[in-house]
């Protein structure tokens, strides 16, 4: 389920207070300058530093070059 673009809006990384990129198609929240990946489980946000991922190499280059992404933040 997509994340209401009102929500999108709000959205910000909660270890350096940047924006993020949403990927809809992999269920994630994208930081690009830690390359760290938080799920969107539902329609949730998991933004917990402790349940982030890293993102590998392919994911990376396959998520900031995809256009579908959606930056979060004002």
């Amino acid at each position: 389920m997509a994340l209401e673009r009102f929500l999108l809006e709000l959205l910000e990384d909660p270890t350096d207070h940047g924006t993020l990129l949403y990927i809809e198609n992999s269920s994630v929240l994208y930081n690009p300058r830690k390359k760290v990946a938080y799920e969107v489980r539902g329609s949730i946000p998991v933004l917990l530093p402790e349940e982030s991922r890293p993102a590998t190499d392919a994911e990376h280059s396959a998520w900031t070059s995809d256009v579908t992404a959606v930056t979060t933040g004002l």
